[in-house]
Order: C-alpha cells, then sequence, then structure tokens
C-alpha cells in the first residue's frame, strides 16, 4: 500500500491589525482639539500650558494630556466647551462678502454680519480666514478646521492675497515702483508685490494689487500714502482660491475632494481621508490655481 502522506496544512494569513486612532488609545492630546476648533494655533496652546493658564479636572495641564469624555477643561479660569470641536470632515466655504458686512460674530453697532449668511454647524463653529473691513467685498474663506485656518493667516506663511482696485485718476509710473519698492507707514514699510493695469474708463482706472500679509487695510493705506483714491476695492484671491466669477455676493461655494486635497497641500498640511471612496483625479478647477513663480 502506498503511504498517504499527510499534506502540510497552511499556515492562515494573519492580517496587520489596524493602527489604533488617539481617541481610541485614550482621548485626543488638548492642543490638537483646540487647535482644531480655532481657539488657537498648537504652538500659542503649548505656550499656555507652559504658563499654566489651562487645567484639566482640577490640575494644571501637562504637555502630552489628553481629553476625554466627561473631562472638564478651564483656560484662565473659564470653561471650554471642548467637545463641540470632535473630530469630524474638514469644511471650507468660499463666501462673496458684500460691502456693508463686518467679520465677527456680534456687532455692537448692530451692523450686519457674515455669519449670519452661513449654513449651520451643530458641533462646531466656523472660522474665518483673516479679515475684510467692511467697505471690502470680495472672497473670504471660512472652515471648521482651525488649524487649517492658523496655516493660512499665520504670518510666517505669507499667503498672496490679490485685490481688484479701482482708483481714481492717472497714477505716475514713478508712484507704482515706489509702491512696490515700500513705503513707510504707521505700522512699519509694507509694499505691493504685483501691480498690474487692468482698464478703465474716464477717471476710474482699475489695478490688480498682490499683497503676502494680512494688516489691518493695508491695500488701502499703500495707495492712500501716495494720495490715491480708492472707491472699490475686491478681494480676488487668497493663496490658491480664486473667486467664482458666477458667485454672487452674500452667496457661498463649499469646495471638496480634489480642490480641498489642494488646500490641505497648499498649506503644508495632509489631506483628511474621511470619505470611503477617494474622488476621481480631476484637472485643477478655475477657483483654485497654482501661480508661478514672479521672475
Amino acid at each position: 500500500m502506498a503511504e498517504n502522506k499527510a499534506k502540510p496544512v497552511a499556515k492562515a494569513k494573519v492580517a496587520p491589525r489596524p493602527k489604533k486612532t488617539e481617541t481610541e488609545e485614550g482621548g485626543e492630546r488638548i492642543q490638537k482639539v483646540l487647535a482644531r476648533g480655532g481657539v488657537g494655533s498648537r504652538r500659542e496652546i503649548e505656550r499656555w500650558i507652559d504658563e499654566g493658564k489651562l487645567t484639566l479636572n482640577g490640575h494644571p495641564v501637562k504637555l502630552g494630556d489628553r481629553l476625554r469624555d466627561g473631562d472638564r477643561l478651564l483656560l484662565n479660569e473659564r470653561i471650554i466647551n471642548w467637545e463641540k470641536f470632535a473630530l469630524q470632515p474638514t469644511r471650507v466655504l468660499l463666501y462673496h462678502k458684500p460691502t456693508g458686512e463686518v467679520v465677527t460674530r456680534r456687532d455692537p453697532e448692530g451692523r450686519p454680519v457674515i455669519f449670519t449668511q452661513l449654513p449651520k454647524l451643530l458641533t462646531a463653529r466656523w472660522i474665518s480666514v483673516g479679515r475684510l473691513d467692511i467697505n471690502t467685498s470680495g472672497l473670504l474663506l471660512v472652515t471648521n478646521n482651525g488649524e487649517l485656518a492658523n496655516r493660512l493667516m499665520h504670518p510666517s506663511s505669507q499667503v498672496e492675497r490679490e485685490y481688484a482696485v479701482r482708483i481714481l485718476g492717472d497714477v505716475p509710473e514713478a508712484t507704482l515702483a515706489l509702491l512696490k519698492q515700500g513705503v513707510e507707514l504707521e505700522d512699519g514699510k509694507a509694499k505691493f508685490d504685483e501691480i498690474r493695469f487692468y482698464g478703465g474708463e474716464g477717471a476710474n482706472k482699475w489695478y490688480h494689487v498682490i499683497v503676502s500679509e494680512g494688516r489691518n487695510r493695508l491695500v488701502r493705506r499703500l495707495w492712500e500714502s501716495q494720495g490715491v483714491t480708492v472707491s472699490r476695492l475686491i478681494r480676488v484671491r487668497y493663496g490658491p482660491v480664486v473667486l467664482p466669477e458666477r458667485l454672487k455676493a452674500k452667496a457661498h461655494y463649499e469646495i471638496n475632494g480634489k480642490e480641498l486635497e489642494l488646500l490641505f497641500e497648499f498649506a503644508g498640511m495632509t489631506p483628511e481621508k474621511f470619505q470611503d471612496e477617494k474622488p476621481e483625479p480631476a484637472a485643477v478647477p478655475q477657483r483654485m490655481r497654482k501661480r508661478e513663480p514672479r521672475k
């Protein structure tokens, strides 16, 4: 009789255990949660921890402490409702701000505020990426992701802001050259990175200008330093995000998919993967574009 040789039993392949998320390991780091909620940047929050401004369940917060359900967190002895900053998909809106609205949550003078024009959020709040003064219209980015907002606003990022400016009268070439070279303002030297003439009829002329910082009323003050009157000011671009031509005043547009990934990459952040299905690759839309380096 032929010997029956037992066939070797194949070892079952054991799938590697999925890496635990921060929450599954026991909560999220405090600075991460508060930065996402727009309370401050991670560096600011770490400084608050060092200065003893944060307490958790009655004890001073230490670097590395995490938030868990039921924890009581105080900043300067004031309770922070941190639960509303729970992990959630990032949302970014392009809002076409009209003149007459202010970028604040409540205005003591009773003027209309931009946040009443935005969709309601149940577990977070909208954070504006920078501001536009009451007399300036155009593109305003808002997001529920405080970390993203801080990166886009931080002075070290030097994000380009492009404005369409209507001025009264002709401007000599020497004045334009000076504005690009830099002039002294009350809060320091400032300049336009670029100035491009966009035409105009009669006394009104249109220019597009680019600045890389967000000082208060900087574009107006630069023109006014040379005796030039600005009659209209519209922000048309913030970083890679362009104001859609068909987006009417008081209307908003939500970016997602490839557009949102591009914005994360621009801010130096890893794109989120909340969706099970990855969006199909697409051409870069008109609302998001990369500028060629200036020569």
